[in-house]
């Protein structure tokens, strides 16, 4: 009995969420329904003078004679009895229009009881935050994950300056730019959970194909087919469903080429880490230099209300996208405020012994302008996992000896996701910076 009672209590709840989901404003359903009830009201008062003065005259009479004789005036007045039919012929109205709408919807592959959450989470998502994130690898793809569920108002500015593993291959073979990282964005921000997971397998065998992914292979035949991958960015965005925009930071191959302080030079972003050595990098640019930026790229920055740079790595993600001309000017020139998610641990080889304020130092060197807030994680590294990276030559990003102007720009929240490795956890990276337009907002 009581299992019974607690199912009927679930049942009501959810039923009276959902009619509270369908009067959340900006959704596009309350003003047509209020148009139909007003039009249908409307409808039966111009049927009510055709009748009575039409020649039907004789059928309005009986009907009202009709209904007179069904009702005793002593008890129910006569006007109640037509408010009465009234009221069952607009809801009869809606009713037969809600069974047409699911009919519709089963005939196009999609659930009537799944509609109105999918109208909820679109309207939600369309009404969202406008961001702009910059950077590439694992880092922000896991940045999209978590901000696509709250708005579909994001611009990914991806680097395309890699070229080792199936990225290299295809960058040397067609003279592309780097697949890779545009590969990981599109299947975060995908829609449909086929084709992320499609977009990110990697053939195990196949001579020619053992080490590329699908969806590097996917841009490649793209790119190839349309003279270049930004005559199909429209095509790419539609097949799979895109919660928002990808774009390479430019549309022409391009090489990363470090400066190290022991005046050594360093091309190639794969060659980063295993050719440093004991030297530290000074700055990186890209080659050829004044790499042009897409269009859609610079209305996105002009637009956006936050600039996130990151996370990821420092010299071969999010530098590298900031060295296009048209995207650091733009960047320098918007009124958004731009944070940067500081990484967790440092990398070894490429940021061995940089402190987080080396970090935000070589941002700014790079971009022109320092980032208005530093978003860190507050929530302690395991001993296990900060041994597994110790190990490996890397440390733990903290405070330690910053200035007072670094630690007046930091903002702190739990990001870490718990699990074997450092990273930074989708769903509460998103909050945060939520929570960070929310106060640029109110300021």
């Amino acid at each position: 009995m009581n299992d019974s009672v607690s199912t009927r209590v679930g049942s009501a709840r959810r039923a009276t969420r959902r009619a509270r989901m369908w009067l959340e404003p900006g959704l596009g359903v309350k003003r047509w329904l209020l148009l139909f009830v007003v039009c249908t009201f409307i409808g039966a008062v111009g049927f009510l003078h055709f009748t009575w003065t039409g020649p039907l005259h004789f059928v309005a009479t009986r009907w009202i004679l009709w209904l007179n004789a069904l009702t005793k005036p002593e008890v129910l007045p006569l006007y109640v009895g037509g408010m009465t039919v009234m009221g069952l012929a607009l809801v009869g109205a809606l009713l037969s229009i809600m069974m047409l709408s699911r009919s519709m919807l089963r005939s196009t592959g999609t659930a009537p009881e799944t509609a109105l959450d999918v109208i909820y989470s679109h309207r939600t998502r369309a009404r969202g935050p406008r961001i702009v994130a910059v950077g590439g690898g694992t880092g922000l793809s896991n940045l999209l994950m978590g901000l696509k569920v709250h708005t579909g108002n994001i611009t990914a500015v991806v680097t395309v300056a890699d070229d080792g593993g199936s990225s290299g291959r295809l960058r040397q073979a067609l003279d592309m730019i780097a697949p890779g990282d545009l590969t990981d964005c599109y299947a975060a921000l995908s829609d449909s959970p086929v084709l992320a997971r499609l977009l990110l397998h990697r053939f195990g065998r196949g001579e020619g194909l053992e080490g590329h992914t699908f969806g590097n292979l996917l841009l490649a035949t793209l790119s190839e087919e349309q003279g270049g991958l930004q005559g199909a960015m429209r095509d790419i965005h539609e097949v799979l469903r895109v919660r928002g925009q990808v774009f390479p930071a430019t549309t022409r191959p391009a090489t990363l080429v470090a400066r190290l302080s022991d005046g050594r030079e360093v091309r190639g972003e794969s060659r980063l880490s295993g050719q440093v050595g004991p030297a530290r990098i000074l700055d990186v640019r890209l080659e050829p230099p004044g790499l042009p930026a897409l269009p859609d790229v610079l209305g996105a920055v002009r637009g956006a209300e936050l600039i996130v740079l990151g996370p990821g790595s420092l010299f071969t993600s999010i530098i590298p996208a900031l060295l296009v001309p048209d995207i650091a000017r733009a960047i320098r020139e918007s009124g958004a405020p731009i944070v940067y998610v500081a990484s967790l641990m440092s990398e070894p080889g490429e940021t061995t012994g940089l402190t987080l304020e080396d970090h935000v130092l070589a941002i700014t060197a790079h971009l022109g302008r320092a980032p208005d807030w530093v978003l860190m994680n507050s929530a302690p590294i395991p001993p296990d996992v900060q041994g597994r990276y110790a190990a490996e030559g890397a440390q733990v990003l903290d405070l330690a000896g910053a200035s007072r102007d670094l630690r007046g720009r930091v903002r702190s929240a739990p990001l870490l996701q718990t699990g074997p490795t450092a990273r930074h956890d989708p769903a509460a990276l998103a909050q945060a910076l939520l929570a960070l337009i929310s106060r640029a907002r109110a300021a």
